[in-house]
């Protein structure tokens, strides 16, 4: 085997945990509440361990995950922060759950019964109750929500100590949003005076409803997409700071006369003889197929030049005639400080969560 050092990485993604820590503390001021991190996804493609292990000491009420894989991910590798399961649990999870005191939200009084019979013997395991005032995917419907909390109450190896809902258009549908918070508000209240039941924490905001909106009964808010840098409400985005860099590199430049063709389908024709880099990522790496043809364009030496053609699994195209000094080995941000993934999100028509957790395992993660 040779003893030469490894080649430095084609492709990788640079991440920026001062910038992390920024935006946690944008979260705080913005809302003076307390913050429950959302680190599904991978920390929405950010790595969930070294995310985890950056924010384990930042005074956080919880970190949110999507499932048992991702609160054991942190658990293992000894996180402190309390661990909340944000959306309903498979049966066969639950036992895991309770042995390691990891907080569910509660959708049905099935939940809540299985969860009281495997915490028998044990302290009051410490749950949330979800309320569904629009989202749909799970909950208690305000009109069910005091019978559903009188039945929890009942049960004595839990204790409900939170509740929270989840806006689903809080950056698209200010009308609605403001009812969803009017309607929660009103089913706190009246849950509390029904059942003289008072809960720690009450949350509704995710990072487009503690940026743009207002609550009087909430004390937690759930930030999400905003920790790594980008706002959902564009308005905000200058008080954030974005958290990983897409980079790779121009392999070769090549000089292609007016009329060639570029990429798979020839769906491209240069209009005038060009200096054509070939830069080494594609959507094997996670950036977006679709971006194609949508007038994308990636930052070379301070400059934005247009990809040409289609994204290929492993390279894209892209024309640096007017670039001149542009050379083989050229680092070019694929999105970043530069380019907004914001920006390739609307170019390659989806949005900037599915940018960041597309990133696929061979884009080599640098922390700093």
């Amino acid at each position: 085997m040779s003893n030469s050092q490894p080649s430095p990485p084609r492709t990788w993604a640079e991440i920026n945990l001062d910038a992390l820590k920024h935006n946690l503390d944008v979260a705080k001021e913005l809302s003076n509440q307390r913050v429950m991190a959302v680190l599904k996804a991978g920390a929405y493609g950010h790595d969930i361990k070294r995310i985890g292990l950056a924010l384990d000491d930042c005074d956080l009420a919880f970190f949110g995950v999507a499932s048992v894989i991702e609160a054991r991910k942190l658990s293992i590798i000894g996180c402190t922060t309390r661990i909340y399961l944000l959306g309903p649990t498979l049966a066969v999870e639950r036992e895991e759950i309770v042995s390691n005191r990891w907080t569910p939200c509660i959708s049905s009084i099935a939940e809540a019964e299985h969860f009281d019979q495997l915490n028998q013997g044990n302290e009051p395991l410490l749950v949330h109750i979800t309320v569904d005032t629009g989202m749909g995917r799970g909950g208690f419907l305000p009109s069910l929500l005091s019978e559903g909390l009188k039945k929890l109450l009942s049960y004595k190896n839990l204790y409900i100590e939170g509740i929270g809902s989840h806006l689903p258009s809080a950056d698209e549908d200010r009308e609605f949003t403001l009812s969803q918070f009017e309607i929660f508000s009103k089913a706190v209240t009246k849950v509390t005076e029904d059942n003289g039941h008072s809960f720690d924490y009450i949350h509704l905001s995710n990072s487009a409803g503690l940026l743009d909106y207002t609550s009087t009964v909430t004390n937690l808010v759930r930030p999400g997409l905003m920790l790594y840098g980008i706002s959902p409400i564009v308005k905000y985005q200058a008080k954030l700071k974005p958290v990983l860099t897409l980079k790779s590199r121009i392999s070769i430049i090549r000089n292609l006369p007016e009329g060639h063709s570029i990429s798979y389908g020839r769906t491209t024709f240069l209009e005038r003889d060009s200096r054509v880099a070939t830069i080494g990522v594609g959507y094997g790496d996670g950036y977006p197929r679709s971006i194609s043809h949508q007038n994308g364009e990636v930052w070379i030496r301070a400059k934005r030049c247009p990809i040409l053609g289609r994204v290929t699994m492993d390279q894209i195209m892209v024309d640096v005639t007017d670039l001149t000094d542009a050379e083989d080995g050229d680092e070019v941000e694929l999105f970043g400080k530069h380019i907004l993934a914001t920006e390739v999100a609307e170019k390659a028509a989806t949005i900037p969560w599915e940018i960041f957790t597309r990133i696929t395992p061979r884009v080599t993660k640098i922390y700093f």
